[in-house]
């Protein structure tokens, strides 16, 4: 029977809305230097951060909702019931004799 492995197992949801937020936020500030740059920059270069600030809201939001990369998109789950072998010696009481004498 194959373990199951905690490596195996996807990320917590704390993890992932961490990551998805680290992502977003990284987005929205390139958004946000665009903005300022926008004031800036002159010829084509405000063509560049025009597109920028209007493009990367639809990014951000884009790989916020992807999530984290899955690998292996089953989990391992541990197998049904063992049954362990029989011990007679285990199911007697000790202070009563042996019966299988008898």
């Amino acid at each position: 029977m194959k373990q199951p492995s905690i490596t195996s197992l996807p990320p917590s949801p704390d993890a992932d809305r961490r990551a998805r937020m680290l992502k977003y936020t990284i987005a929205m500030s390139i958004r946000v230097v665009c903005l300022v740059l926008m004031l800036f920059a002159d010829g084509w270069w405000l063509f560049v951060c025009a597109a920028g600030a209007i493009c990367l809201p639809y990014v951000a939001v884009v790989l916020a909702n992807v999530g984290a990369p899955v690998s292996n998109a089953t989990v391992l789950r541990p197998g049904g019931v063992v049954a362990l072998p029989e011990h007679p010696e285990r199911d007697q009481p000790e202070d009563e004799p042996d019966r299988q004498a008898s």
